[in-house]
C-alpha cells in the first residue's frame, strides 16, 4: 500500500491509500472503508454497483446523493449523463473525491447535513440516495419517518429513494427498522439483502420500486469485475420484518 494522504478532519482521520499492484485507491475513515475505486474512478464496491444498477433501471436522471466519501457513485452516474448533486457534512470529502477519485466538476457539492438540506431545498429529484455514515452506521436522525417525509417532498411523482445500509449479521435489525420507517411514508418498500454473509451491505428502497430487478455490473471496473458480479448475485429481495 502507498499512503497518498492523511487528513485530520472534525469527523475523524481520513486515509487515502493506493494499491501498488492494481492502482486501486481507497478512502478510509474511522477505521472503515468508505470508498474504493480503480484508477479511473469506477467503484470496486459491489453495493455501489447495486445502487447504480437500480438507478439505471429506474431511469433516474436527476439524482441527489446524501453522503460523499470518495464520490464514486456520483462519478459513475455523471459519466452516464445524469445530473448529480451531493450533500455531505465534511468539506474534505469533496476535495479528496475530486483529487483522487475523478469526481467531475459538473457534480454540484454542498457542505450540509442531509436533513437540513432537504428542509431548505426546493429542487425535485428522480432519485435520492442515502449513503451517509458515522463509522459503519447511518446517523440516527437520517433514519426517522420525519426524515423520509422530507425526502418524499423532494421526489418526482415516479421517483425512488434508496438507502445503503451496513449489516453486521443476520440478526442485525437496522435494515428492517429503516424499511419500517419508509413504510410510514410509501406503500411500496423493498429490501435487497445477502443473508448469511457477515459485514455486508443491503439496499432498502421505496417509491416506484415494484419492478426493479436485482442488479448486475453495468460499468465494469479495471479489476475485480467478476468478484463484484458474484457478490451482486447473492443479493435477493426478502420480506422486511416489522
Amino acid at each position: 500500500m502507498i499512503v497518498l494522504e492523511i487528513v485530520e478532519s472534525e469527523f475523524g482521520t481520513i486515509n487515502i491509500v493506493k494499491k501498488r499492484d492494481s492502482g486501486a485507491v481507497t478512502y478510509m475513515q474511522g477505521g472503515c472503508c468508505q470508498s474504493e475505486a480503480d484508477s479511473k474512478g469506477v467503484s470496486l464496491a459491489s453495493y455501489i454497483h447495486a445502487l447504480f444498477g437500480l438507478l439505471s433501471q429506474a431511469k433516474a436522471r436527476r439524482i441527489l446523493l446524501i453522503g460523499c466519501g470518495g464520490g464514486t457513485l456520483a462519478t459513475m452516474l455523471s459519466r452516464g449523463r445524469c445530473k448529480v448533486t451531493i450533500v455531505d457534512v465534511n468539506p474534505m470529502s469533496f476535495a479528496l473525491a475530486r483529487q483522487y477519485f475523478d469526481l467531475p466538476p459538473t457534480v454540484e457539492c454542498y457542505v450540509r447535513d442531509g436533513k437540513s438540506f432537504l428542509r431548505s431545498d426546493s429542487s425535485v429529484y428522480d432519485a435520492i440516495v442515502l449513503d451517509a455514515f458515522h463509522g459503519d452506521r447511518i446517523p440516527f436522525h437520517l433514519q426517522s419517518p420525519r426524515f423520509f417525509g422530507l425526502i418524499r417532498d423532494r421526489l418526482a411523482q415516479r421517483g425512488v429513494v434508496l438507502a445503503n445500509v451496513h449489516v453486521k449479521h443476520d440478526s442485525d435489525g437496522l435494515p428492517d427498522r429503516i424499511a419500517s420507517s419508509m413504510a410510514n411514508i410509501w406503500p411500496e418498500v423493498r429490501l435487497l439483502d445477502s443473508e448469511g454473509f457477515l459485514s455486508r451491505n443491503a439496499v432498502v428502497m421505496a417509491g416506484r420500486v415494484a419492478n426493479l430487478l436485482p442488479p448486475y455490473v453495468i460499468v465494469p471496473p479495471e479489476t475485480e469485475a467478476k468478484l463484484i458480479d458474484e457478490e451482486l448475485a447473492t443479493m435477493r429481495y426478502r420480506p422486511w420484518r416489522a
